[in-house]
């Protein structure tokens, strides 16, 4: 038996399997069936083919992952199936989606989205097919409540009144897990959390009860304890609705946890489709074996650790710390007349020169409000925190300012910290010009070559826009751009987390070995746990606002103390669905026993 009859006996059992879960007539036919899709770009240069005869189809109640890297053309292949393409963009083939002919009849009417026109798309999304979009702050508008927009899907395919959009609303909040929804669902999408507004965006797309719901990157930005609940919601729609889901990540630890069958994209083709369970345990084409070798595991960290600590100064321990916090709070007033937040309660560390230091916790948990208070974005309004030898509690903006060139700061997302407006190298030589070390981009150039040039960034790229560049491409850039005064410090927020595992293996490289050359003392605040112990000497753990362990990563992840740390590492997606079965039953074990 070859590769392609291997392949298809292995889609034929899944689809077999999928069969036999609770779902209505007509699901032994595809949901969506994707045949010899090609999609291409009209630009300047001429036409650029983004998707090269991609066939694919999806059963009712199976969840396909679609992984690969950035610009495989993955998230072009899912946004075809809700026609979802720019003017520019050009499909050729069919994509047949199944029309669920009204919430609670099915029938067996199928139409080919690509020969639909704009009136007839908007019938069939929501109701036949919904998205679950990756950033559920962008996706959800600030200005009006998310029962509002939850009861708007149904206004645009029915007659409701309000009162019935309103507990339809309510109905599908209480059923992704939001509490208290009689009251949330006149909340607005800023006062809640963002794995909260995660499930508002899930339900958003379920309130129609569609046949298919295509989620891309829906948990990238979560942290791995919201993450987890996240995934067992769309394993729920799995299980209990006969939901197909078309899952996009670039998370291979999500993708065993969640996915019956998995398709790997590379430069616009699927190179290697099979089940969940061969595909990690057996890939076959080379592709998939080095992106899958891309993948971070907790436990790799153990060497690097000790090769740094063996490469240290014997008096580096006697050396004073760049950063002390010693009982450091951290407090936002409150408004009209309430209490103010405690966001950081009495946390102590140190970062000593040439360490990293990696803090992790869930979202709310104060990491980002740590690093914000060591940059001095942030006020401290107890203990003491003392950066670059200043006591930050109480300290002068005029006070500060000078030492701010000791400091790199890079952001989760390098997309938006970059003014489009202006090149890359304009944006590398920001802070030259602004702390009178070039005059104009024109006299900071020849430094910003060699910053481009030591993150592996061609010079040339200097002359392109930040929108220009892919993602690990201006991370690469926002590195140069910390890097460019040579700071003693460089705070590192996600800086990892919007970046395929390909993209993120080479940024995490060069992040170790920038540090190695520079020698820069660093804050690292992640999510992700395996990547944390890859770089960071050592690791704190913070939960609401305290300290709750801090060591080695073979101390904190090879032997957790605390249950937060233990239910934060059973939390943690890996890269292979059988074990991960059992650390998803291990997690639910500790759930019930707190």
């Amino acid at each position: 038996m070859n590769a392609r009859d291997l392949q298809n006996q292995n889609q034929n059992q899944n689809r077999n399997q999928n069969q036999n879960r609770e779902a209505g007539p007509g699901d032994n036919r595809p949901v969506v069936d994707i045949r010899n899709l090609e999609v291409s770009f009209a630009t300047d240069a001429g036409a650029i083919k983004a998707v090269d005869g991609v066939s694919l189809s999806v059963a009712a109640g199976e969840v396909l992952a679609i992984v690969g890297e950035s610009g495989s053309g993955k998230t072009v292949t899912a946004k075809t199936i809700l026609g979802l393409l720019p003017e520019t963009a050009t499909a050729r083939g069919a994509v047949i989606l199944a029309r669920r002919g009204g919430n609670a009849n099915r029938d067996t009417v199928t139409n080919d989205v690509i020969s639909l026109s704009k009136k007839q798309l908007r019938g069939i999304r929501g109701s036949d097919a919904a998205m679950v979009f990756q950033e559920p702050s962008t996706a959800l508008n600030p200005v009006y409540t998310v029962g509002w927009q939850i009861a708007e899907g149904l206004r645009a395919h029915g007659k409701y009144s309000r009162a019935e959009a309103k507990a339809k609303a309510i109905e599908i909040l209480g059923r992704v897990g939001i509490p208290d929804p009689d009251t949330r669902v006149n909340y607005y999408p800023h006062q809640f959390s963002g794995g909260q507004k995660q499930r508002v965006v899930i339900a958003q797309a379920l309130v129609l009860d569609p046949g298919l719901i295509v989620a891309d990157e829906p948990t990238t930005a979560l942290d791995v304890t919201v993450q987890a609940e996240i995934l067992d919601l769309l394993r729920r729609c799995r299980d209990e609705f006969g939901t197909a889901i078309v899952l996009i990540t670039h998370n291979m630890g999500v993708v065993a946890d969640l996915a019956d069958r998995v398709a790997v994209m590379y430069q616009g083709r699927v190179v290697e489709e099979a089940d969940a369970v061969t595909l990690f345990s057996n890939p076959k084409n080379e592709y998939t074996k080095s992106l899958l070798a891309s993948v971070p595991h907790v436990g790799q960290g153990a060497l690097q650790t000790a090769e740094r600590a063996s490469a240290r100064l014997a008096d580096w321990q006697d050396a004073t710390p760049v950063v002390v916090a010693d009982q450091l709070g951290i407090q936002y007033p409150g408004r009209l007349g309430r209490g103010g937040f405690v966001a950081v309660d009495g946390v102590s560390f140190e970062i000593r020169a040439g360490e990293v230091l990696g803090l992790v916790g869930e979202s709310g948990s104060g990491k980002t409000t740590i690093g914000r208070a060591i940059a001095g974005l942030t006020r401290v309004t107890g203990g003491s925190l003392t950066v670059l030898g200043h006591e930050m509690n109480g300290v002068r903006e005029r006070t500060f300012k000078k030492s701010r060139r000791d400091i790199g700061f890079v952001f989760q997302d390098p997309a938006s910290s970059f003014n489009p407006l202006l090149t890359i190298a304009e944006c590398v030589a920001e802070p030259l010009i602004v702390h009178g070390v070039a005059r104009n981009p024109g006299d900071a150039r020849r430094r910003v070559d060699e910053l481009l040039e030591a993150v592996q960034l061609p010079k040339a790229f200097g002359d392109r826009y930040p929108h220009e560049l892919s993602g690990g491409q201006r991370q690469r850039a926002s590195l140069a751009r910390a890097l460019a005064l040579e700071p003693t410090l460089l705070i590192a927020d996600e800086p990892t987390s919007a970046l395929d595992v390909s993209v993120q293996a080479r940024v995490l490289e060069l992040f170790a070995e920038l540090q190695r050359e520079f020698g820069f003392a660093a804050l690292f605040i992640s999510h992700d746990l395996a990547v944390v112990d890859l770089l960071a000497d050592r690791i704190a753990v913070l939960y609401k606002g305290k300290l709750v362990e801090e060591g080695t990563g073979a101390e904190v992840l090879g032997a957790p103390q605390h249950p937060y740390t233990q239910r934060l590492l059973a939390s943690l997606p890996v890269p292979d669905p059988i074990e991960q079965a059992k650390r998803r039953d291990a997690l639910r074990a500790l759930r019930a026993a707190e």
